[in-house]
């Protein structure tokens, strides 16, 4: 199945969206600690969710924690990045990103945003580095393990997409990208 860079680039956009609405719609953590909590329980609830509705909606709580840590300074430039990402140039998204990044080297969600972009930018290679750094820091990243599978894909190095699509399902049993991996069919038995 081959996999349009068209399709995947509007799947971003449209998740680009949504990041901006839930990080500016919800309000930040007491605390980093109280983010870790929540964090791990929704974890919890997203592996085991009973269907794709209540999957995705767990994992838009999971990306609002990502997008909109409880330290304030860090959830306003990741607002401005994402911001920037919808209205500004790639050259200034990437400067904001890597003056994130060198600023807050232990934000796991910085290292995805720029994973991302460089993405979009055809720069494979630096967005795979990128999501190394990610799972390095956040080893549930869901979203740095599907985008890095598709990234494979592309590649035509479909046995470590197969290796991190398994991995992302682990952590999120309905990513719509295992649609994509026709041998995973059998072994899925939710829908």
């Amino acid at each position: 199945m081959q996999i349009t860079h068209r399709l995947i680039h509007g799947l971003y956009g449209a998740l680009l969206a949504l990041l901006l609405i839930l990080s500016t719609s919800q309000p930040a953590s007491a605390d980093a600690a109280a983010d870790r909590v929540a964090l791990d329980a929704l974890f919890v609830q997203l592996h085991d969710a009973p269907d794709a509705e209540a999957a995705n909606k767990l994992s838009d709580q999971i990306w609002a924690i990502w997008t909109n840590p409880s330290d304030p300074d860090i959830a306003a430039r990741m607002r401005d990045v994402i911001e920037a990402r919808m209205t500004r140039s790639p050259d200034i998204t990437l400067e904001l990103l890597n003056e994130l990044i060198n600023d807050f080297p232990d934000y796991a969600e910085g290292w995805n945003q720029r994973a991302t972009l460089y993405y979009m930018l055809g720069d494979f290679e630096a967005s795979i580095a990128d999501c190394a750094k990610v799972l390095e820091l956040e080893p549930r990243h869901f979203g740095a393990l599907s985008g890095r599978a598709m990234m494979y894909l592309q590649l035509d190095k479909r046995s470590l997409a197969l290796r991190d699509i398994q991995a992302a399902l682990a952590i999120h049993p309905f990513l719509s990208e295992r649609l994509l991996f026709p041998e995973l069919q059998q072994q899925i038995t939710r829908t």
